[in-house]
Parts: structure tokens; sequence; C-alpha cells
């Protein structure tokens, strides 16, 4: 790697990992049963420019609503099995795509199969549980974005001519 990757690598890295505990802090704190979900989606929506993060975070938390619910309402009617789960997975990725959110689709793809693999006991109070937990982590992204690089990094952009 390039001496001058390193530091936004290592940036980066910081970045995500104090989100990645922040979120799992509130998880802790507020005793969520799931606080992986708090923590992958911290580490998911940080980005070294604070401008993205919420570019980032939108396309997550739809995608978090559109595969829990369906995912929810699935399970309520349906039984989990590889017929259910397979086809609940397709369906919650092309409504995202149906409500033009495509950077939704794989993880609304997921949520919905986390949803109908895991949780048939109550499936809506999960997929209630997905969403704060997602937003949670999107709140600790949220909050270390608007922190200033530590040490400036060379923009691509600026070519000096000699």
């Amino acid at each position: 790697m390039v001496a001058s990757n390193l530091i936004p690598a290592l940036q980066l890295s910081v970045r995500a990992g104090v989100a990645a505990t922040l979120a799992l802090v509130g998880a802790q704190y507020f005793k969520m049963q799931h606080p992986l979900y708090a923590m992958v989606s911290a580490i998911i929506v940080t980005d070294l420019e604070a401008s993205q993060t919420p570019k980032l975070a939108l396309p997550r938390f739809a995608g978090t609503l559109i595969g829990s619910s369906l995912g929810a309402a699935i399970n309520t009617l349906l039984p989990p099995s590889l017929w259910t789960i397979g086809p609940g997975i397709m369906i919650a990725m092309f409504v995202s795509d149906l409500v033009s959110i495509p950077a939704a689709a794989k993880v609304a793809g997921f949520v919905c199969g986390v949803i109908l693999l895991d949780h048939g006991a109550a499936p809506w109070t999960d997929a209630f549980f997905r969403m704060i937990e997602t937003a949670l982590g999107i709140a600790a992204a949220m909050c270390v974005s608007v922190v200033p690089k530590l040490l400036p990094t060379a923009n691509p952009n600026d070519t000096k001519q000699p």
C-alpha cells in the first residue's frame, strides 16, 4: 500500500471502530437482544467524508425497513421454510428496486431472510427491533462523521503541474 493511502485507511478504520463501539455501548445500554445489527450498521455507513455517511445511511435504513416489514408479513402468513425464505428475499430485493432505492436491495434481502429464518415466534417485534438497532448504528456513524479528520489527506484531484 502506498504511504499516501495509509492515512485515509487508518482514519476510516478508526472512525468505523469508534462508531461500532458507540453502537454497541448504546445497544447494551438499551438492552437490545441483537447488538450485532447496530454494530454492522455503524460500520457499513461510516465513511471518511462526512457528507457520504447520510448517503450510505438512507439505503441501509430503507433496506432494513423493507426487508423487516416483508419478512414479518410473510412470516405471519406462512411458516418459515426454504419455500418462503428464498422467494421472500427475492421479493424484498425487487421491492427495493420498485420504490427506486436499488442500493437498498441487498440489505432488504438480507434482513428479510434473517427475519424469516431466525425469528418465527414474534416476527413483527423482531422486525421493529431490527429497525431500532439499525437506526442506533446509523446514529453512531453520524456522530463520528461530524468529528473532523485527524490528519490531512491528499486529494487525488489535486494534481500540481511542475
